[in-house]
């Protein structure tokens, strides 16, 4: 069982800066990528950075510039630093991971419960 515990988020003033951590814990045979999304409310759920095995970073364009993900693998933890927010950047973002338990089984998404990050003056 795989289990990824985020925390970091809060109420922040625009321009002001967060970061998110995610710890993943449990049996954990191969990890293609690591990652946060964000969904805000209306809005489909949506990719904003993310980390493949070769160690490639991924970013959405709205946080380009903003936003940077890291790996630390030794404590398998992915941050999200935020600087610059905005408004829009108001969401309950989630930490994602892509891997699979054992090469017997396929792999598949697991998820964080969230975290709430409000931007707001």
């Amino acid at each position: 069982q795989v289990q990824l515990v985020e925390s970091g988020g809060g109420l922040v003033q625009p321009g002001g800066s967060l970061r998110l951590s995610c710890v993943a814990s449990g049996t954990i045979f191969e990890i293609a990528a690591v990652g946060w999304y964000r969904q805000a409310p209306g809005k489909q759920r949506e990719m904003v950075a993310r980390i493949t095995s070769d160690l490639s970073t991924h970013y959405a364009d709205s946080v380009k510039g903003r936003f940077t993900i890291s790996r630390d693998i030794a404590k398998n933890t992915v941050l999200l630093q935020m600087d610059n927010l905005k408004p829009e950047d108001t969401a309950v973002y989630y930490c994602n991971l892509l891997g699979r338990i054992s090469s017997l089984y396929p792999m598949r998404d697991y998820w964080g419960q969230g975290t709430q990050v409000t931007v707001s003056s």
